[in-house]
């Protein structure tokens, strides 16, 4: 793969899944907070639903990088994790990671502890910088 096509690859899946953040942390302050737990778990759920979606197109992105083509419909966890762990053991870490807070206890079980999402939001983070282009 050239330079040209890998630079297009990262900008347009970073710009994404930055834009997913972005939605992500926009519906989040709707939930409302006292003390250290956001107060409307319907919030909490849709935005811990977002940006596990901008984690995914980031992972969508870094496959690409790495050779991997995108496989056509609905791929599950187990997808990102069987391609991840054969390249980037420390990043399969963080996927591991996000998917359980972000998707598992924010999405599904709404937990509306804000210290918990915002450790979820920083390993979405942590993982969409790894297709981040280049200043």
């Amino acid at each position: 793969m050239v330079i040209r096509e890998q630079n297009r690859i990262r900008t347009t899946y970073y710009n994404e899944a930055i834009r997913y953040m972005e939605n992500a942390r926009e519906t989040l302050k709707k939930a409302g907070k006292e003390d250290r737990f956001y107060v409307d778990e319907k919030y909490v759920k849709t935005a811990c639903g977002i940006a596990y979606n901008g984690v995914l197109k980031a992972l969508d992105g870094y496959l690409l990088l790495k050779g991997i083509e995108k496989k056509k419909g609905r791929k599950d966890i187990e997808y990102y994790q069987d391609a991840i762990a054969i390249i980037d053991r420390k990043l399969l870490n963080y996927i591991n990671s996000a998917y359980k807070v972000l998707h598992l206890n924010g999405y599904y079980d709404g937990i509306r502890d804000a210290r918990v999402i915002a450790e979820g939001f920083n390993l979405a983070y942590s993982i969409i910088e790894r297709i981040k282009p280049a200043a």
